[in-house]
């Protein structure tokens, strides 16, 4: 299995860097103009739909744990040729809120069971998702 780290420091409280996170037209911003759909309800669906060169992608899963301002963890399918959807094939995001040294830390851990998954380097403000995500929080 594949598990995949980032980690990005945020000045931003653990409230904004939530709503950031949590919030359709937010997640809209940082996800390359996902639209998200779920209610963030433990066992409820989660969606993202997104319309790139012209072809509509969609991934789905369910909410597996909350606990506001501190955790997301949910399994997604992005559909392939040859992947089957079923359970083996759904990844799963982790999305942890802490407070180190002052600031607000997110870790996203990506845990990656499919076919030909990579094990990537740890990534961080690099990353443009995160940066975006990072720029988003810090906006007034």
């Amino acid at each position: 299995m594949a598990t995949n780290i980032s980690s990005i420091f945020v000045n931003a409280s653990r409230e904004r860097l939530w709503n950031v996170l949590t919030q359709p037209e937010f997640v809209k911003q940082w996800q390359y103009g996902s639209e998200l759909t779920t209610s963030w309800e433990e066992g409820t669906p989660i969606a993202f739909r997104t319309v790139w060169d012209g072809k509509v992608m969609e991934q789905w899963g369910e909410i597996l744990e909350v606990h506001p301002l501190e955790l997301i963890k949910y399994s997604l399918f992005a559909p392939r040729p040859g992947l089957e959807d079923k359970p083996e094939n759904y990844f799963v995001m982790h999305y942890i809120i802490e407070k180190e040294k002052g600031v607000t830390k997110l870790q996203i851990i990506q845990e990656d069971n499919r076919p030909g998954a990579v094990q990537e380097a740890e990534q961080g403000e690099e990353n443009p998702v995160l940066k975006m995500l990072k720029e988003l929080a810090e906006a007034n």
